[in-house]
């Protein structure tokens, strides 16, 4: 079996010419009296969500912008009346258990021109001690002396993504694997590997990948065969059967290959929109619940997760267009705290 990162190339239609997502672009929009400011929302919602939360209010436009792991709206009103209702009515609400902020266009934070111009706002911390945080040697800032002399390197901090840690990562395993002995493999990976990145956190050193032997290819082929097969036959769920826990099936985007139904577990549900974990890319995804199939016997979950979490440990990762491709390096270790996602040293 030959493996090339070719295989897995990202949807040209995501891509301009110069290789930029075209999803990624924030184009720079007047600011306009008519608008309202919806801050703090989840990473993983969609436009259409947005649109649905502010429905009372008869949204024209929904302009979203996700910096790092910050997740902002701009949404068109209509009139500077709705804005001031908008604000009185949401400014606080909890949603997603996440407390909203809303305020008019003119009290927001200014726009640019371009994602990647704004300032990185993913909590970097310097010092930290404790469950959830990871160093990197790659990210460091160098501090000019008085004396024009330059300092060392200072490590950088990074606060573990909650959908990586081993808190949340058990709670999902025990709900959809009987069998977790499988579990006991993972700290044998080591040496040289090739990783196909299936998810990253940008502007972090964390990402998922599955790592690429012959066991991977065979899990594939059967697993995928199988879901093909089911697809069919799998009933849609009934609306009440879809709750945080529920194990089912959905649509996911495999990138030039178009769409392939996959296993995922539900994360949280808001009215008719279901957030879920796709369980084999490591990715999270807000979908209708009308278009979730049953998918709860046990035949379906033997196979153990394609995917697993990894920190590049001397680097970040800042573009999707790694989504899809082959890494090759060697794993270095683990981390101290978090022992479940190996360090990963990239070949350059």
């Amino acid at each position: 079996m030959s493996w090339s990162s070719s295989d897995f190339r990202p949807s040209a239609k995501l891509l301009r010419k110069d290789g930029v997502l075209e999803e990624q672009k924030s184009p720079r929009v007047k600011k306009r009296e008519t608008e309202v400011y919806v801050g703090n929302l989840p990473l993983d919602i969609s436009e259409e969500e947005i649109r649905y939360l502010l429905k009372d209010f008869s949204p024209l436009h929904v302009h979203k912008i996700q910096n790092g792991c910050r997740c902002f709206a701009f949404v068109d009103l209509g009139s500077v009346q709705k804005v001031a209702l908008a604000i009185q009515e949401l400014n606080g609400k909890l949603f997603h258990q996440r407390k909203l902020y809303v305020n008019s266009n003119k009290s927001s934070p200014k726009r640019t021109s371009d994602v990647s111009e704004r300032p990185q706002e993913l909590p970097v911390l310097e010092k930290a001690s404790g469950q959830g945080f990871a160093k990197s040697t790659a990210c460091t800032q160098l501090t000019p002396k008085a004396s024009g002399e330059t300092e060392k390197p200072r490590t950088t901090f990074f606060a573990v993504p909650m959908e990586m840690r081993g808190s949340f990562l058990v709670l999902l395993l025990r709900e959809c694997f009987r069998d977790l002995c499988w579990l006991a493999t993972i700290h044998n990976i080591g040496g040289e590997v090739g990783l196909l990145v299936t998810s990253i956190v940008p502007q972090t050193p964390f990402f998922w990948a599955m790592h690429v032997t012959e066991t991977l290819h065979r899990n594939m082929q059967a697993l995928f065969s199988t879901l093909a097969q089911a697809e069919e036959r799998q009933p849609y769920l009934q609306d009440s059967a879809v709750q945080r826990g529920t194990r089912c099936l959905a649509e996911y985007h495999l990138g030039d290959y178009g769409r392939a139904w996959n296993r995922c577990w539900v994360l949280d549900r808001v009215d008719a929109w279901a957030v879920v974990m796709f369980i084999d890319f490591g990715r999270s995804a807000t979908i209708p619940v009308q278009s979730l199939r049953s998918l709860d016997s046990d035949d379906f979950w033997t196979i153990p997760p394609l995917t697993q979490p990894f920190m590049l440990e001397k680097d970040i990762l800042s573009s999707y267009q790694v989504i899809h491709r082959i890494l090759k390096g060697k794993i270095t270790g683990a981390l101290n705290l978090e022992s479940h996602i190996l360090k990963f040293e990239e070949f350059k």
